[in-house]
């Protein structure tokens, strides 16, 4: 997969040296030779990866790193610091700052394209929802979301032979408030993860480390356990057996003897990243809730009702109600448009509280209302109708100090299987014309002739 990255380094050998590797490999590359560089490329160019050297004069790795992760518009984009500092204090520093991996000088080749895929495969997908996240917000749906910080009530499964090791790593991240579930077994691990609720997956690697790398295969084949990020645990001799989990699907790995400040910094990271993406989804599922939802009475709208009715009936015949509120124009005209938005709140709270949970109603436009009853008959559909008008006729709707009477005439149809929505929304149409026309306050049934004439025309 190519990819945009940016190599950040004061030392221009160091520049050319990665930048021949990644032309190698078909990424496009940008350099920078500063911090302050670093933060005007990345604000222009947008890199999908930044790859930062730590020691740098003026402004170091870690300030850069921080900075961008506290802008919204870059705290997604990963960061792999590059550094000759093997000192543990050191990779947590970074990793406390924001960064998701730390990679040695000389850098190791292999090393560094795993590491490459691995966060690349992880913010593509990010990236995905982030844009329909964007999009949302620019239509008004949402605001603005940041990751969240707080670790604690986060759920962790540890999976490992030995079970002193998951004792020692439930007490390390209980510090966080993370709570810990072991498995010394891989079928008790996938039963636990399979029902969902984890919040990250610690695969601590035997001597040979086959049964965790196929484990974190498995995890990514499956649909309820592919986004849990999965975080390595290995000796130091099993470099090649991280470098293939990384390419099975692992976001991250520690080694042994497990630095507990590492552990807890690159569980942060890793738990923070899920909980942002959580937070994308629900933000753009609310998003396409506001995009179906009428905001004057959160009834569905006209879009959702539509694409409803002709869904219903690929399937088979509904009923469909067309409700129209008498001499609405009356109301504003008389007492304002306050109350005209007031009494299409009360006609909808009445018309939701009549209906099944598997009828839906909608706001079909200014003061026109659309109720579908999927497989309906005919006297069940005007029954609902009826009791539908009385009760919104039978209680004044209070508005202030004045108590408004309000009525609706009401059209059925019967649409059958094969019809359009246009058709039976038609039909219904011109029975509630005839409702109107007979001295409103009435339910009307649409002809077979309602019917046959919208098809003449179509």
């Amino acid at each position: 997969m190519t990819a945009r990255i940016l190599v950040v380094d004061d030392i221009a050998a160091n520049l050319r040296l990665l930048e021949a590797k990644l032309l190698g490999e078909f990424y496009e590359v940008g350099l920078a030779a500063s911090g302050p560089e670093a933060l005007t490329a990345v604000a222009n160019w947008m890199p999908d990866i930044i790859l930062l050297d730590v020691m740098m004069p003026g402004m170091d790795g870690y300030e850069v790193c921080r900075r961008l992760k506290l802008n919204p518009s870059t705290a997604h984009i990963p960061v792999v610091m590059v550094t000759a500092l093997v000192d543990a204090a050191e990779r947590v520093r970074g990793l406390e700052a924001g960064a998701d991996d730390f990679l040695s000088k000389p850098v190791d080749d292999p090393t560094l394209f795993a590491r490459l895929r691995a966060l690349l495969r992880v913010k593509q997908v990010q990236d995905a929802w982030r844009l329909r996240a964007e999009t949302a917000r620019e239509l008004g749906f949402e605001t603005p979301i940041l990751p969240t910080t707080s670790m604690r009530g986060s759920r962790c499964l540890v999976l490992s032979t030995d079970a002193e090791e998951v004792a020692a790593i439930q007490g390390i991240l209980a510090a966080d408030g993370v709570a810990v579930q072991g498995a010394t077994v891989v079928e008790d691990a996938w039963m636990a993860l399979s029902e969902g609720g984890f919040d990250m997956a610690i695969l601590c690697l035997s001597p040979d480390g086959t049964d965790a790398l196929r484990f974190a295969s498995r995890l990514r084949a499956h649909a309820i356990t592919r986004d849990i990020p999965v975080l390595l645990v290995a000796q130091p001799t099993q470099r090649s057996l991280v470098l293939r989990g990384f390419d099975l699907g692992a976001n991250d790995h520690v080694l042994r003897p497990v630095d507990p400040n590492e552990l807890r910094a690159r569980a942060r990271n890793q738990i923070r990243r899920k909980h942002y993406q959580e937070q994308l989804w629900a933000d753009l599922d609310r998003s396409l809730e506001l995009a179906v939802t009428d905001p004057l009475t959160s009834l569905r709208n006209r879009r959702y009702v539509m694409r409803h009715l002709e869904g219903v009936l690929r399937g088979g015949p509904a009923a469909v109600l067309l409700l129209d509120v008498d001499r609405f124009k009356l109301i504003n005209d008389t007492h304002g448009h306050a109350a005209g938005d007031a009494a299409l709140r009360v006609v909808a709270e009445r018309l939701k509280a009549n209906l099944r949970a598997a009828d839906v109603v909608a706001r079909f436009g200014g003061e026109e209302f659309m109720v579908v009853l999927a497989g309906a008959a005919t006297d069940y559909a005007l029954a609902v109708a009826e009791r539908l008008r009385q009760t919104i006729h039978q209680d004044s709707i209070s508005v202030g100090d004045v108590g408004l009477s309000i009525s609706v005439s009401i059209g059925v149809v019967l649409a059958p299987q094969g019809s359009t929505g246009a058709q039976a929304t038609a039909a219904a149409d011109a029975a509630l014309y005839r409702a109107k026309a007979a001295g409103r306050n009435l339910v009307m049934l649409a002809g077979d002739a309602d019917l046959q004439g919208v098809t003449a025309d179509c």
